[in-house]
């Protein structure tokens, strides 16, 4: 009876794996060795690689207190569950340290992170001509989204997340939509049942259907290429990444890239994307992402029902020109223009710590 009830249990969850609810029972909580587990699109990085400087002389800060307690800076990021952290300025590698086994050349997901390239993404289709203005209401490029009443929500209202589309961005709920997106096989499905919960432009409610609806538009106008090859295309080869990346798909056959999250790479060259917009989009000389896009996706703008602290996809930690990339699990690239700095910080979680005041705390030494 005993092996009976073993068995049936097996077959339980092996049924349950192949359904978004399976995976949300054997994979859950999200995790920073997610990239193993879902198929993906791969991403070349080109022959010669663009390296930052290194020095000896790096400066950093020796102590760090949390609670009043004093810690080493190595001692401080490792307790708080930090795999990853580089500190960059004037292009020189100020500290770099990886811990809980990983290196230089391990790999780590974006998480919400993705959501700031795929906004770099739409802001080059927009340059290439796919894509004709934020302006336009999204039907222009998903037709199908008409019936449901989207036919008020623009692009704009997506990029900020002012869209007003019904969504549960609760990671817990295994039958919510975030557990949906994440975990389940079938992302167009999703994105064609999008039904409106307010008026757009009315309400900022920050929501990863949003930047998936970028997503199925970026799809929408490539038409002959993946939103992976793009990606290589207009920034992995372009500036120059060190590694390989990839982008996870919700499934195998035909599958599309988890735009709202997912893209995997090494710290040093999320830390290029940094570099990129810390220079307005141009890369040692040629524009890469139009200047207009970087400067209108880093600027304060609180019209038509959007904040202050995040813009087209990034996120604003203070009112003093600096901003950043966010994933989930304490996933940053941090970028003050002022200072010339760039900040990665990569992690199983966020630990103790609010790093956003780390960063602006750090970029104050600097």
């Amino acid at each position: 009876m005993k092996n009976t009830s073993i068995s049936v249990l097996f077959i339980f969850l092996f049924t349950l794996s192949s359904c978004k609810v399976g995976r949300f029972i054997v994979y859950n909580f999200a995790d920073i060795d997610d990239h193993k587990i879902f198929p993906a699109h791969s991403i070349q990085n080109p022959e010669t690689a663009f390296r930052f400087y290194e020095t000896p002389y790096g400066k950093f800060p020796k102590k760090i207190e949390l609670n009043g307690q004093p810690y080493t800076f190595d001692e401080y990021l490792e307790m708080n569950k930090t795999v990853a952290f580089l500190i960059i300025k004037n292009d020189t590698i100020q500290y770099e340290n990886y811990f809980d086994g990983y290196k230089e050349s391990s790999i780590v997901p974006s998480f919400s992170m993705a959501k700031s390239i795929t906004s770099i993404l739409i802001g080059c289709a927009i340059d290439d001509g796919y894509i004709q203005s934020i302006d336009e209401p999204v039907i222009n490029y998903l037709p199908q989204l008409k019936k449901n009443g989207l036919d008020k929500v623009t692009i704009k209202h997506v990029l900020q997340m002012t869209s007003g589309i019904r969504f549960n961005e609760s990671y817990i709920n295994p039958f919510g939509h975030a557990a949906t997106y994440y975990y389940g096989r079938n992302l167009r499905k999703q994105v064609d049942k999008m039904k409106l919960e307010d008026q757009p432009g009315e309400t900022y409610n920050y929501t990863s259907g949003n930047t998936q609806l970028l997503g199925a538009i970026l799809e929408a106008v490539l038409i002959d290429k993946t939103i992976s090859q793009y990606l290589e295309e207009k920034l992995w080869k372009p500036l120059q990444m060190e590694y390989t990346a990839s982008w996870s798909l919700d499934k195998d056959e035909n599958g599309m890239e988890k735009t709202f999250c997912c893209l995997n790479a090494r710290a040093r060259d999320f830390a290029k994307i940094g570099r990129l917009y810390l220079h307005k989009g141009n890369w040692n000389g040629k524009q890469i992402v139009p200047e207009k896009w970087v400067e209108e996706s880093t600027k304060i703008e609180e019209s038509d029902g959007s904040v202050w602290y995040y813009q087209y996809q990034w996120w604003l930690p203070s009112k003093d020109g600096d901003f950043m990339a966010q994933g989930i699990l304490g996933q940053y690239i941090y970028v003050n223009p002022t200072k010339n700095l760039i900040i990665v910080r990569l992690g199983r979680n966020h630990g103790r710590v609010d790093w956003e005041d780390v960063f602006l705390q750090l970029a104050k030494t600097y």
